[in-house]
């Protein structure tokens, strides 16, 4: 499973396995050709990865730091790792500038999470 496959997996996966099947994004198989782009459900983020954090006991910033929403959410935040998300996402920048490369990582995935039905707190750009 890809880097962002498991970040989806973690958020929307208790909503996604009661969904019928078919209403996952990374489902391809279902009746109708539009079902992975219109989720059947909107998945407000913010408590799942709040819970997901206080869970850690740790202060992590989920909301600003790609390294904390990947450790919240037991997904390996190592730079290789990062590198490998990047890359998946599409990132042409300098892979080895981490600081622009976490900011640049960290928009994408909240913006692909709200494109695959998360609902995003106000703060957060995408």
């Amino acid at each position: 499973m890809s880097i962002f496959g498991k970040i989806m997996s973690a958020i929307f996966g208790t909503k996604a396995d009661a969904a019928p099947a078919g209403g996952g994004a990374a489902a391809g198989g279902g009746s109708s050709p539009g079902a992975a782009a219109a989720p059947a459900a909107t998945v407000d983020v913010a408590p799942i990865l709040d819970q997901a954090v206080k869970a850690k006991g740790e202060k992590l910033e989920w909301r600003t730091s790609i390294v904390d929403l990947m450790k919240a959410l037991d997904i390996d935040s190592s730079f290789a790792a990062r590198k490998d998300l990047a890359k998946e996402l599409g990132y042409t920048g300098d892979s080895n500038d981490s600081a622009s490369m976490n900011i640049w990582l960290h928009k994408q995935v909240m913006a692909k999470l709200a494109a695959n039905g998360g609902k995003l707190p106000p703060d957060i750009k995408h």
